[in-house]
């Protein structure tokens, strides 16, 4: 018999994640009135966040400039590698500066131009300088800062485990979640999955440590679909240092929008002839320019020169602090860099409301795959969608809550997942579904984590290792079913795009195994 719950409680809406995506949805929710509970895993605040660590800045067409939202869609259609979802992308994008003037009233400073009004900035992939920014280099920080400070009247927890989004056959009825008063019930008629991403898959990664695709296992271990798992953006300048695992700060996109030049060794550059635009390509060029490079060379890092930026410690004081704490000067050295996992940009699929196929359960944020990204993501549309979706993923909770009703939740069997010691997975990861991946790679990955050994999940260690296993599972299956190169996922066998596979995939677990729905090329 299973013992029941050691605590029970009750709410309207359960946000899961405290980065944008999680606040806006829960300030959103909050103000339609509804009951809201916030729930972390972790108890250390804002620097849990991928949010926290933003560096380049928020993408939005500013009225009064030469930008349009239709330049806007164009440039994040063309980073996309044919996969965007172009109404989703208009959605999202017309909507922009209205969250980014929302963000602003709840006291969100951004830099200023001399003539007064916000400054901008240009990034790869962007044919404006439509890039707003806090702090020179420290968006993200000012962001999670404004948020964190509008959030302090909801009920925001720490130290929250969730281990189980709870359903009955028809909808959400509330989550499972682990604490220090044991395994406990919150039952609830409406949960947003606002995770974040899942870089912790790899070795070295520009993001903090919970990023281990919990929001992705969720949804799956709830019957739900995700969609596009297969790209995952490498930052093609994240900081190199040596054989440095765990979270490594990224150099913004921002220094080369200002001037800044990749080179090899020998003072090469990695750009020519690979792009029209050049060291501005879309991230997943310059990620795989400098992989190219670096297989050729042998070398272990390549270089960004910054020192013909003016002024750099004013405008990038993150930057100049990550490369000194490694002990190097970058308004006199060229930065080494490499690239590292960033972004995913798949997720749980939902529509621009963050509306998923189970009805009261919803995503935003990373966790989410609205098709505003399709195979690559455009530099700083995250935190646009981000507050974008966020928003309207807490007000169509709190719309659902109000027809749905109180839920009542079951409390379940105790849940056995497959897992992969962490550091097993991040070593098979790194090797086997990297910036480019290769047949006979993805075949040793799949078999590896077909052999992972089932085991109970109730706390925060398993639960990563658990959601980390599964999402490895889908981004391998995706990988090896996309026989071509697309965005920021590369085949060596198949270099190039195939027509034939410009559709999305889509994965659900069915009796524990992982089901392709739509594979490439059907």
């Amino acid at each position: 018999m299973t013992p029941g719950p050691s605590w029970q409680q009750r709410a309207d809406v359960v946000v899961i994640g405290t980065g944008v995506g999680g606040l806006a949805a829960a300030r959103a929710a909050h103000r339609a009135g509804r009951d809201v509970v916030v729930l972390s895993k972790s108890a250390a605040g804002a620097a849990a966040t991928a949010t926290h660590y933003a560096q380049g800045g928020i993408a939005v067409v500013l009225p009064g400039t030469d930008d349009t939202v239709t330049a806007h869609v164009a440039d994040t259609v063309a980073a996309g590698g044919g996969l965007c979802d172009r109404d989703a992308v208009t959605s999202i994008v017309a909507d922009g500066y209205r969250a980014v003037r929302d963000l602003a009233d709840t006291g969100a400073q951004f830099d200023r131009a001399r003539d007064g009004h916000w400054a901008l900035t240009r990034e790869g992939g962007h044919s404006r300088r439509r890039i707003i920014h806090a702090g020179g280099d420290a968006t993200g920080a000012e962001v999670q800062r404004a948020l964190d400070q509008a959030a302090a009247a909801l009920d925001v927890r720490g130290g929250q485990v969730v281990l189980q989004v709870l359903r009955d056959t028809d909808q959400v009825t509330g989550v499972l979640v682990a604490n220090a008063d044991g395994i406990g019930v919150i039952h609830a008629p409406a949960v947003v999955l606002a995770t974040g991403g899942l870089g912790h898959l790899y070795r070295a990664t520009t993001n903090p440590g919970g990023a281990t695709g919990d929001g992705v296992a969720l949804a799956l271990w709830a019957g739900v679909a995700v969609s596009d798992l297969e790209f995952i953006q490498f930052h093609p300048t994240m900081l190199f240092s040596g054989d440095g695992a765990g979270r490594r700060p990224l150099i913004t996109e921002a220094v080369r929008g200002e001037g800044a030049r990749l080179v090899d060794a020998r003072g090469a550059a990695i750009t020519d002839g690979v792009h029209p635009m050049g060291d501005l390509a879309p991230r997943d060029v310059v990620a795989a320019a400098v992989d190219a490079r670096l297989r050729e060379t042998g070398d272990r890092c390549v270089f960004l020169d910054a020192r013909g930026i003016a002024d750099f410690e004013d405008r990038f004081p993150t930057v100049t602090a990550a490369c000194r704490d490694a002990g190097i000067d970058p308004v006199r050295q060229p930065i080494p860099v490499v690239p590292g996992a960033h972004y995913s940009c798949g997720g749980v699929l939902t529509d621009v409301t963050g509306r998923t196929e189970l009805p009261g359960l919803f995503a935003a944020g990373e966790v989410g795959r609205t098709g505003m990204h399709g195979a690559n993501r455009l530099a700083s549309n995250s935190l646009l969608e981000g507050l974008v979706v966020g928003a309207r993923a807490g007000a169509a909770a709190a719309a659902h809550c109000a027809a749905a009703g109180p839920a009542r939740a079951a409390f379940p069997e105790p849940a056995r997942h497959p897992v992969l010691p962490r550091q097993r997975l991040q070593e098979a990861m790194s090797r086997d579904a990297s910036v480019v991946r290769d047949t006979s790679g993805l075949a040793r990955l799949q078999q590896l984590l077909a052999d992972a050994a089932r085991r109970h999940v109730a706390d925060r260690y398993g639960v990563e290792e658990a959601a980390l296993t599964v999402a490895a599972r889908v981004i391998a299956t995706a990988a090896s079913a996309r026989t071509e190169s697309r965005g920021c996922h590369h085949r060596a066998q198949y270099p190039a795009a195939d027509p034939g596979q410009a559709r999305s995939s889509t994965i659900r677990l069915r009796d524990g195994s992982v089901a392709l729905e739509t594979p490439a090329g059907v």
